[in-house]
């Protein structure tokens, strides 16, 4: 059983695998301000120096000898509703900073990091201590969506990683609801539940772009016993779906030999939308379904009997009440 905070289970909404990307930062001499979002646990090697010092894989700014903080601005990749911050120190012994602050706020478009200094900015960690070399977690309650965040530094000194956990939620005005993927995080999906995530979350699944690499898809532990692997998804909104796209890319010893997909229908009950299907490792494969299709809200992805996938994508066409669902929660969380 995992110690840590159950919201840590959301996607983070600052990763650079998702489009985060670090704007500005005050500091930065000794270790750059890009490391703060990258996806990967932070590493480390003793007595490894370059000409400013120790390397660190993190963001690390000069020791203050007059009064001030560092600040690094961060542009969300994925705007939603955060739960919660992790502000992680990893290695940073001597020279963490003892306390920390994370504001956000909410502008639409393309501002840049001068603009974003003129902007009205919420705050969700107040002035909170840190320890070092440690992954120090702080829940969020705001229910507004957020497109930026500012982490502070009481003074001074480095931190590994930024990881801002949420709910994406997508801008209405920057969908075609008659064309999308609605199994995408970055228009609303979410994974709800899987049997096993022993390698990865399923929630890599969902993310934009092609998986690099095995590691940014979802794969389970080797079972031992009759059953299968699943996760269920809740779609950007209530639709039909028109293909499927089950992607094992890198996936070549430990791809599922098979899988089918189910949808849930308004009064509970789960239709089959693929039937078990062969799939091959190492292969984006996508079929179509019938055109008069069901309307669901929610998807279970069964594989089997195990492996993973690097990508699930549904594409298909936002229902009126899907799309209206969708519009709504926007402007709830946009007030």
């Amino acid at each position: 059983m995992s110690d840590r905070p159950e919201w840590t289970a959301q996607p983070d909404l600052a990763s650079r695998l998702f489009g985060g990307t670090v704007m500005w930062a005050s500091d930065e001499l000794f270790a750059e301000k890009e490391n703060l979002v990258n996806p990967w646990r932070p590493a480390h090697r003793a007595e490894t120096f370059g000409p400013k010092g120790q390397v660190y894989d993190g963001w690390e700014t000069r020791r203050h000898r007059e009064p001030g903080d560092d600040h690094a601005l961060v542009r969300l990749g994925l705007g939603g509703v955060v739960s919660g911050v992790v502000v992680d120190t990893a290695f940073f012994k001597g020279n963490y900073p003892p306390f920390v602050s994370v504001a956000a706020t909410s502008v639409p478009g393309y501002p840049s990091a001068a603009e974003l200094q003129e902007a009205d900015w919420d705050v969700l960690v107040d002035h909170e201590p840190a320890v070092g070399d440690s992954e120090n977690f702080y829940k969020v309650t705001s229910p507004r969506r957020y497109t930026h965040v500012r982490l502070t530094q009481h003074p001074d000194g480095g931190v590994a990683r930024l990881r801002v956990h949420g709910s994406p939620v997508p801008d209405p005005a920057l969908l075609d609801p008659r064309s999308l993927d609605l199994a995408a995080l970055e228009n609303g999906a979410v994974v709800t539940g899987c049997s096993d995530m022993f390698y990865s979350s399923p929630n890599n699944m969902l993310s934009p772009g092609l998986a690099a690499h095995q590691a940014e898809g979802w794969e389970t532990a080797r079972r031992r016993d009759d059953g299968n692997d699943w996760a269920t998804v809740s779609l950007a909104g209530a639709g039909v779906i028109r293909f499927v796209e089950l992607d094992t890319s890198n996936l070549k010893g430990n791809a599922p030999g098979w899988a089918s997909v189910s949808g849930r229908l308004d009064e509970g009950e789960w239709v089959e939308l693929l039937p078990r299907t062969r799939l091959q490792p190492d292969t984006r494969h996508r079929f179509a379904l019938a055109d008069d299709g069901p309307e669901v809200t929610e998807i279970r992805l069964d594989i089997y009997p195990d492996g993973g996938l690097a990508r699930l994508r549904l594409f298909g066409e936002l229902s009126k009440r899907g799309r209206e669902a969708l519009t709504a929660r926007f402007a709830e969380t946009s007030d």
